[in-house]
Protein backbone atom coordinates (compact mmCIF):
# COMPACT_ATOMS: atom_id res chain seq x y z
CA UNK A 1 0.00 0.00 0.00
CA UNK A 2 2.98 2.32 -0.17
CA UNK A 3 4.27 4.13 -3.33
CA UNK A 4 7.74 3.17 -2.30
CA UNK A 5 9.57 2.84 -6.00
CA UNK A 6 11.44 -0.80 -6.25
CA UNK A 7 14.56 -0.25 -7.66
CA UNK A 8 15.28 -1.81 -11.01
CA UNK A 9 18.06 -4.35 -9.87
CA UNK A 10 15.63 -5.58 -7.30
CA UNK A 11 12.91 -5.81 -9.79
CA UNK A 12 15.51 -7.82 -12.14
CA UNK A 13 16.47 -9.85 -8.90
CA UNK A 14 12.86 -10.79 -8.46
CA UNK A 15 12.11 -11.60 -12.08
CA UNK A 16 15.67 -13.94 -12.21
CA UNK A 17 14.76 -15.68 -8.91
CA UNK A 18 11.81 -17.32 -10.43
CA UNK A 19 14.76 -19.12 -12.93
CA UNK A 20 17.21 -19.68 -10.44
CA UNK A 21 14.96 -21.19 -7.92
CA UNK A 22 13.08 -23.63 -10.33
CA UNK A 23 16.75 -25.64 -10.41
CA UNK A 24 16.43 -26.48 -6.68
CA UNK A 25 14.64 -29.32 -5.11
CA UNK A 26 11.29 -29.35 -4.10
CA UNK A 27 10.38 -31.33 -0.81
CA UNK A 28 7.47 -33.75 -0.98
CA UNK A 29 4.45 -31.65 0.17
CA UNK A 30 2.05 -34.52 0.76
CA UNK A 31 4.23 -36.50 3.41
CA UNK A 32 4.97 -33.77 5.60
CA UNK A 33 4.09 -33.95 8.87
CA UNK A 34 3.32 -30.45 9.59
CA UNK A 35 1.62 -27.42 6.83
CA UNK A 36 4.49 -25.10 6.70
CA UNK A 37 2.80 -21.35 5.67
CA UNK A 38 4.89 -18.34 4.79
CA UNK A 39 4.17 -14.66 5.29
CA UNK A 40 5.67 -11.21 5.36
CA UNK A 41 3.96 -8.95 7.30
CA UNK A 42 5.25 -4.83 8.38
CA UNK A 43 6.58 -5.45 11.46
CA UNK A 44 8.38 -2.66 11.32
CA UNK A 45 8.16 0.56 9.36
CA UNK A 46 5.34 3.34 8.45
CA UNK A 47 2.48 0.69 7.97
CA UNK A 48 3.98 -1.21 11.43
CA UNK A 49 0.08 -0.66 12.82
CA UNK A 50 -0.95 -3.93 10.78
CA UNK A 51 1.82 -6.53 12.54
CA UNK A 52 -0.90 -7.75 14.54
CA UNK A 53 -2.65 -9.32 11.93
CA UNK A 54 0.46 -11.67 11.90
CA UNK A 55 0.37 -12.15 15.20
CA UNK A 56 -3.21 -12.72 15.98
CA UNK A 57 -2.72 -15.32 12.73
CA UNK A 58 0.09 -17.05 14.23
CA UNK A 59 -2.13 -16.99 17.79
CA UNK A 60 -5.05 -18.47 15.82
CA UNK A 61 -3.15 -21.37 14.29
CA UNK A 62 -1.62 -22.29 17.72
CA UNK A 63 -5.06 -23.00 18.65
CA UNK A 64 -6.29 -24.81 15.50
CA UNK A 65 -2.64 -26.82 16.42
CA UNK A 66 -4.10 -27.38 19.98
CA UNK A 67 -6.92 -28.81 18.90
CA UNK A 68 -4.87 -31.67 17.09
CA UNK A 69 -4.36 -29.19 14.23
CA UNK A 70 -6.06 -30.37 10.37
CA UNK A 71 -6.23 -33.77 9.45
CA UNK A 72 -3.19 -34.58 12.11
CA UNK A 73 -1.16 -31.87 10.89
CA UNK A 74 0.01 -29.40 12.61
CA UNK A 75 0.08 -25.64 10.87
CA UNK A 76 3.43 -24.04 10.88
CA UNK A 77 3.38 -20.27 10.12
CA UNK A 78 6.50 -18.48 9.11
CA UNK A 79 5.60 -14.85 9.44
CA UNK A 80 8.54 -12.39 9.08
CA UNK A 81 8.69 -8.67 8.74
CA UNK A 82 9.20 -7.03 5.33
CA UNK A 83 9.20 -3.09 7.46
CA UNK A 84 6.65 -2.96 4.27
CA UNK A 85 9.60 -2.20 1.38
CA UNK A 86 9.38 -4.34 -1.35
CA UNK A 87 12.51 -4.99 -1.85
CA UNK A 88 12.98 -6.53 1.41
CA UNK A 89 9.69 -8.31 0.75
CA UNK A 90 11.27 -9.94 -2.58
CA UNK A 91 14.36 -10.86 -0.11
CA UNK A 92 12.68 -12.74 2.64
CA UNK A 93 9.74 -14.41 0.23
CA UNK A 94 12.46 -15.63 -1.63
CA UNK A 95 13.83 -17.15 1.32
CA UNK A 96 10.58 -18.60 2.42
CA UNK A 97 9.84 -20.64 -0.88
CA UNK A 98 13.61 -21.39 -1.89
CA UNK A 99 15.12 -22.31 1.63
CA UNK A 100 11.73 -22.36 3.96
CA UNK A 101 10.26 -24.59 1.67
CA UNK A 102 7.30 -23.26 2.23
CA UNK A 103 3.82 -25.25 1.23
CA UNK A 104 1.95 -21.86 0.63
CA UNK A 105 2.19 -18.04 0.81
CA UNK A 106 -0.50 -17.23 3.46
CA UNK A 107 -2.05 -13.12 3.92
CA UNK A 108 1.64 -11.41 2.46
CA UNK A 109 0.26 -7.71 3.28
CA UNK A 110 0.63 -4.60 1.35
CA UNK A 111 -0.37 -4.16 -2.45
CA UNK A 112 3.56 -2.91 -3.39
CA UNK A 113 4.90 -5.97 -1.52
CA UNK A 114 2.54 -7.96 -2.84
CA UNK A 115 3.61 -6.47 -6.60
CA UNK A 116 6.89 -7.03 -6.37
CA UNK A 117 6.41 -10.77 -5.21
CA UNK A 118 3.41 -11.39 -7.56
CA UNK A 119 5.55 -12.56 -10.69
CA UNK A 120 7.82 -14.75 -8.74
CA UNK A 121 5.35 -16.57 -6.77
CA UNK A 122 3.41 -17.37 -9.85
CA UNK A 123 6.58 -18.16 -12.27
CA UNK A 124 7.34 -20.81 -9.01
CA UNK A 125 3.84 -21.95 -9.07
CA UNK A 126 3.46 -21.07 -5.46
CA UNK A 127 -0.20 -21.15 -3.89
CA UNK A 128 -0.71 -16.85 -2.37
CA UNK A 129 -3.34 -17.11 -0.93
CA UNK A 130 -5.89 -14.33 0.32
CA UNK A 131 -3.46 -10.91 0.12
CA UNK A 132 -3.58 -8.88 2.89
CA UNK A 133 -4.45 -5.99 0.07
CA UNK A 134 -7.41 -5.07 -1.82
CA UNK A 135 -5.95 -4.50 -5.09
CA UNK A 136 -8.35 -5.10 -8.16
CA UNK A 137 -5.09 -6.60 -9.80
CA UNK A 138 -5.36 -9.92 -7.57
CA UNK A 139 -8.34 -11.25 -9.49
CA UNK A 140 -6.72 -12.09 -12.28
CA UNK A 141 -6.45 -16.08 -12.41
CA UNK A 142 -5.82 -15.74 -16.14
CA UNK A 143 -2.59 -14.27 -15.94
CA UNK A 144 -2.10 -14.92 -12.31
CA UNK A 145 -3.48 -18.48 -11.60
CA UNK A 146 -1.41 -18.83 -7.74
CA UNK A 147 -2.31 -15.82 -6.83
CA UNK A 148 -5.95 -14.97 -4.76
CA UNK A 149 -7.14 -11.61 -3.07
CA UNK A 150 -9.46 -11.56 0.12
CA UNK A 151 -10.29 -7.96 1.09
CA UNK A 152 -13.31 -6.26 -0.67
CA UNK A 153 -11.59 -4.59 -4.14
CA UNK A 154 -10.57 -1.27 -3.80
CA UNK A 155 -12.28 -0.49 -6.50
CA UNK A 156 -15.35 -1.83 -5.18
CA UNK A 157 -14.94 -0.07 -2.44
CA UNK A 158 -14.71 3.27 -4.20
CA UNK A 159 -17.77 2.51 -6.53
CA UNK A 160 -20.01 1.80 -3.18
CA UNK A 161 -19.03 5.56 -2.06
CA UNK A 162 -19.64 7.12 -5.13
CA UNK A 163 -22.70 5.46 -5.40
CA UNK A 164 -23.91 6.86 -1.87
CA UNK A 165 -23.35 10.43 -2.62
CA UNK A 166 -24.97 10.04 -6.13
CA UNK A 167 -28.01 8.90 -3.59
CA UNK A 168 -27.33 10.55 -0.82
CA UNK A 169 -25.30 14.04 -1.77
CA UNK A 170 -25.96 14.29 -5.46
CA UNK A 171 -24.25 18.03 -5.69
CA UNK A 172 -21.49 17.22 -3.40
CA UNK A 173 -18.40 18.98 -3.87
CA UNK A 174 -15.65 16.39 -3.42
CA UNK A 175 -11.71 16.36 -2.77
CA UNK A 176 -9.30 13.34 -2.50
CA UNK A 177 -6.40 12.73 -0.54
CA UNK A 178 -5.25 9.23 -1.56
CA UNK A 179 -1.83 7.00 -1.07
CA UNK A 180 0.26 7.77 -4.15
CA UNK A 181 0.59 3.96 -5.79
CA UNK A 182 -1.88 1.08 -6.68
CA UNK A 183 -3.60 1.03 -3.40
CA UNK A 184 -5.20 4.69 -3.78
CA UNK A 185 -5.36 4.98 -7.18
CA UNK A 186 -7.86 1.54 -7.62
CA UNK A 187 -9.77 3.58 -4.52
CA UNK A 188 -9.96 6.71 -6.95
CA UNK A 189 -10.91 4.38 -10.05
CA UNK A 190 -13.45 3.23 -8.28
CA UNK A 191 -15.06 6.46 -7.47
CA UNK A 192 -14.53 7.70 -10.94
CA UNK A 193 -16.10 4.21 -12.73
CA UNK A 194 -19.39 5.85 -10.87
CA UNK A 195 -18.73 9.38 -11.24
CA UNK A 196 -18.28 9.87 -14.74
CA UNK A 197 -19.42 11.81 -17.78
CA UNK A 198 -21.33 15.13 -15.92
CA UNK A 199 -20.51 13.69 -12.99
CA UNK A 200 -17.28 13.86 -12.62
CA UNK A 201 -17.25 16.94 -12.14
CA UNK A 202 -18.19 16.56 -8.62
CA UNK A 203 -14.44 16.18 -8.00
CA UNK A 204 -13.01 19.71 -7.03
CA UNK A 205 -9.91 18.68 -5.88
CA UNK A 206 -7.54 16.00 -5.30
CA UNK A 207 -3.93 15.31 -3.33
CA UNK A 208 -1.81 12.41 -2.47
CA UNK A 209 0.74 11.73 -0.35
CA UNK A 210 3.78 9.22 0.22
CA UNK A 211 4.20 6.82 2.54
CA UNK A 212 7.27 8.24 3.64
CA UNK A 213 5.92 11.56 3.95
CA UNK A 214 5.92 12.81 8.06
CA UNK A 215 2.34 14.48 7.83
CA UNK A 216 -0.55 15.07 5.66
CA UNK A 217 -0.97 18.34 7.44
CA UNK A 218 -0.29 20.64 3.91
CA UNK A 219 -2.85 18.50 1.77
CA UNK A 220 -5.70 18.45 3.96
CA UNK A 221 -5.10 22.50 3.43
CA UNK A 222 -4.76 22.49 0.48
CA UNK A 223 -7.83 20.11 -0.14
CA UNK A 224 -9.91 22.69 2.62
CA UNK A 225 -9.17 25.54 0.32
CA UNK A 226 -11.01 23.87 -2.58
CA UNK A 227 -14.27 24.67 -0.77
CA UNK A 228 -14.96 20.87 -0.75
CA UNK A 229 -17.83 19.91 1.52
CA UNK A 230 -17.23 16.57 1.10
CA UNK A 231 -13.88 14.67 2.24
CA UNK A 232 -13.46 10.90 0.23
CA UNK A 233 -9.76 9.88 2.40
CA UNK A 234 -8.32 6.76 1.44
CA UNK A 235 -5.24 6.42 3.32
CA UNK A 236 -3.13 3.82 5.85
CA UNK A 237 -3.63 4.17 9.83
CA UNK A 238 -0.84 6.40 10.16
CA UNK A 239 -2.30 9.15 7.66
CA UNK A 240 -5.89 7.93 8.72
CA UNK A 241 -5.63 9.26 12.28
CA UNK A 242 -3.81 12.33 11.02
CA UNK A 243 -6.25 13.45 8.67
CA UNK A 244 -9.16 12.42 11.25
CA UNK A 245 -7.36 14.80 13.65
CA UNK A 246 -6.33 17.84 11.57
CA UNK A 247 -9.73 18.28 9.43
CA UNK A 248 -12.00 19.33 11.93
CA UNK A 249 -8.52 20.89 13.79
CA UNK A 250 -8.10 23.06 10.45
CA UNK A 251 -12.30 24.11 10.84
CA UNK A 252 -12.87 22.48 8.00
CA UNK A 253 -16.56 20.49 8.44
CA UNK A 254 -17.19 17.90 5.31
CA UNK A 255 -18.62 14.71 5.11
CA UNK A 256 -16.47 12.47 5.64
CA UNK A 257 -15.82 9.36 4.18
CA UNK A 258 -13.08 6.88 5.33
CA UNK A 259 -11.57 4.39 3.43
CA UNK A 260 -12.09 0.52 5.19
CA UNK A 261 -8.47 -0.22 6.05
CA UNK A 262 -8.21 3.11 7.92
CA UNK A 263 -10.99 2.71 9.65
CA UNK A 264 -10.03 0.47 13.09
CA UNK A 265 -11.59 2.26 16.02
CA UNK A 266 -8.44 0.95 18.26
CA UNK A 267 -5.30 2.09 15.99
CA UNK A 268 -6.88 4.94 14.45
CA UNK A 269 -10.09 6.34 15.55
CA UNK A 270 -9.03 6.73 19.40
CA UNK A 271 -5.61 7.75 19.19
CA UNK A 272 -7.18 10.71 16.56
CA UNK A 273 -9.72 11.59 19.25
CA UNK A 274 -13.10 10.17 19.13
CA UNK A 275 -14.54 13.46 19.51
CA UNK A 276 -13.10 14.40 15.89
CA UNK A 277 -14.64 11.24 14.44
CA UNK A 278 -17.92 11.58 14.88
CA UNK A 279 -20.29 11.19 11.32
CA UNK A 280 -17.24 9.38 9.34
CA UNK A 281 -18.79 7.03 6.93
CA UNK A 282 -17.20 3.81 5.84
CA UNK A 283 -17.81 0.30 4.96
CA UNK A 284 -17.09 -2.87 6.29
CA UNK A 285 -17.55 -6.45 5.62
CA UNK A 286 -16.90 -8.25 9.29
CA UNK A 287 -18.54 -7.33 12.39
CA UNK A 288 -16.86 -4.62 14.67
CA UNK A 289 -16.14 -5.77 18.73
CA UNK A 290 -16.90 -2.15 19.27
CA UNK A 291 -20.69 -2.52 18.11
CA UNK A 292 -22.65 -3.47 21.23
CA UNK A 293 -24.87 -5.20 18.73
CA UNK A 294 -22.28 -7.82 18.65
CA UNK A 295 -22.26 -8.13 22.66
CA UNK A 296 -23.91 -11.30 22.89
CA UNK A 297 -23.11 -12.48 19.31
CA UNK A 298 -21.89 -16.07 20.05
CA UNK A 299 -19.36 -15.49 16.98
CA UNK A 300 -17.70 -12.58 18.92
CA UNK A 301 -17.99 -14.54 22.49
CA UNK A 302 -15.78 -16.92 20.81
CA UNK A 303 -13.68 -14.86 19.26
CA UNK A 304 -13.20 -12.37 22.43
CA UNK A 305 -12.86 -16.13 24.03
CA UNK A 306 -10.00 -16.78 22.11
CA UNK A 307 -8.50 -13.74 21.85
CA UNK A 308 -8.24 -13.99 26.04
CA UNK A 309 -6.31 -17.22 25.69
CA UNK A 310 -4.06 -16.98 22.52
CA UNK A 311 -3.61 -13.20 22.21
CA UNK A 312 -3.84 -11.02 25.27
CA UNK A 313 -1.81 -9.08 24.34
CA UNK A 314 -4.20 -8.29 21.39
CA UNK A 315 -6.10 -4.64 21.34
CA UNK A 316 -10.04 -6.18 21.30
CA UNK A 317 -10.70 -2.76 19.80
CA UNK A 318 -8.43 -3.25 16.56
CA UNK A 319 -10.42 -4.29 14.13
CA UNK A 320 -7.41 -5.81 12.35
CA UNK A 321 -7.99 -8.37 14.89
CA UNK A 322 -11.45 -9.74 13.66
CA UNK A 323 -9.58 -9.71 10.39
CA UNK A 324 -6.63 -11.85 10.57
CA UNK A 325 -9.03 -14.41 12.88
CA UNK A 326 -11.31 -14.20 9.47
CA UNK A 327 -8.31 -14.76 7.04
CA UNK A 328 -6.82 -17.68 8.89
CA UNK A 329 -10.65 -19.66 9.05
CA UNK A 330 -10.40 -18.93 5.30
CA UNK A 331 -7.03 -20.62 5.17
CA UNK A 332 -8.19 -23.24 7.81
CA UNK A 333 -11.37 -24.05 5.41
CA UNK A 334 -9.04 -24.62 2.22
CA UNK A 335 -6.69 -26.67 4.14
CA UNK A 336 -9.82 -29.21 5.53
CA UNK A 337 -11.04 -29.15 1.68
CA UNK A 338 -7.57 -30.47 0.49
CA UNK A 339 -8.00 -33.52 2.84
CA UNK A 340 -4.46 -35.79 2.61
CA UNK A 341 -3.69 -33.98 -0.96
CA UNK A 342 -1.45 -31.39 0.64
CA UNK A 343 0.11 -30.93 -3.19
CA UNK A 344 0.53 -27.22 -4.18
CA UNK A 345 -1.88 -27.99 -7.47
CA UNK A 346 -4.76 -29.07 -4.67
CA UNK A 347 -4.02 -25.89 -2.75
CA UNK A 348 -4.96 -23.76 -5.65
CA UNK A 349 -8.17 -26.47 -6.83
CA UNK A 350 -9.31 -25.82 -3.37
CA UNK A 351 -8.93 -22.26 -2.71
CA UNK A 352 -10.77 -21.61 -6.17
CA UNK A 353 -13.44 -24.19 -4.82
CA UNK A 354 -15.28 -22.38 -1.84
CA UNK A 355 -18.94 -22.23 -2.17
CA UNK A 356 -21.15 -19.71 -0.17
CA UNK A 357 -18.68 -20.49 2.48
CA UNK A 358 -20.04 -18.52 6.08
CA UNK A 359 -17.40 -17.51 8.90
CA UNK A 360 -19.89 -15.92 11.56
CA UNK A 361 -17.17 -12.85 12.14
CA UNK A 362 -18.37 -11.88 8.32
CA UNK A 363 -21.71 -9.44 8.53
CA UNK A 364 -25.18 -11.29 8.04
CA UNK A 365 -25.65 -11.78 4.31
CA UNK A 366 -22.10 -11.37 3.50
CA UNK A 367 -20.52 -15.09 1.95
CA UNK A 368 -17.41 -16.23 -0.07
CA UNK A 369 -17.41 -17.63 -2.97
CA UNK A 370 -14.47 -18.19 -5.19
CA UNK A 371 -14.25 -20.33 -8.86
CA UNK A 372 -11.21 -21.07 -11.27
CA UNK A 373 -12.19 -17.54 -12.78
CA UNK A 374 -13.20 -15.92 -9.77
CA UNK A 375 -9.47 -15.54 -7.01
CA UNK A 376 -12.19 -12.40 -5.07
CA UNK A 377 -13.58 -14.05 -2.42
CA UNK A 378 -15.52 -11.31 -0.43
CA UNK A 379 -17.30 -9.03 -2.88
CA UNK A 380 -19.73 -6.76 -0.80
CA UNK A 381 -19.94 -4.71 1.95
CA UNK A 382 -22.30 -2.36 4.55
CA UNK A 383 -22.01 1.34 5.15
CA UNK A 384 -21.26 2.22 8.63
CA UNK A 385 -21.08 5.38 10.42
CA UNK A 386 -19.00 6.75 13.31
CA UNK A 387 -21.52 8.01 16.72
CA UNK A 388 -18.72 8.59 18.71
CA UNK A 389 -18.22 5.43 20.19
CA UNK A 390 -18.51 2.59 17.65
CA UNK A 391 -19.73 2.06 13.49
CA UNK A 392 -23.22 1.89 12.96
CA UNK A 393 -24.18 -0.21 9.76
CA UNK A 394 -26.45 1.44 8.03
CA UNK A 395 -28.63 0.67 4.21
CA UNK A 396 -28.51 -2.58 2.78
CA UNK A 397 -25.19 -4.92 1.79
CA UNK A 398 -24.04 -3.65 -1.77
CA UNK A 399 -21.95 -4.36 -4.21
CA UNK A 400 -20.10 -2.80 -6.79
CA UNK A 401 -21.38 -0.98 -9.43
CA UNK A 402 -22.22 -3.59 -12.66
Amino acid sequence: MTSTKIPRRSLVLGAGAAVGASLLPMRSFGQAKEIKLGQTMPYSGPASAYGTIGKVEQAYFRMINDGGGINGRMINLVSVDDGYSPPKAVEQVRKLVEQEQVLALFQTLGTPSNSAIHKYVNARKVPHLFVATGATKWNDPKNFPWTFGLNLSYQTEGEIYAQYLLKNKPNAKIAVLYQNDDYGKDVLAGVKQVLKGDKAKMIVAEQTYEVTDPTIDSQILTLKASGADTFINITTPKFAAQAVRKVPDSGWKPLHLLNNVGASVGSVLTPAGLDKSVGLVTVNYYKDANDPQWKDDPAMLKWRGFMGKYYRDGDVADASNIYGVLAAELMVQVLKQCGNDLSRDNIRKQAESLKNFRSELLLPGITVNTSPTDHAPIEQAQLARFDGKQWVLFGEVLGGAQ
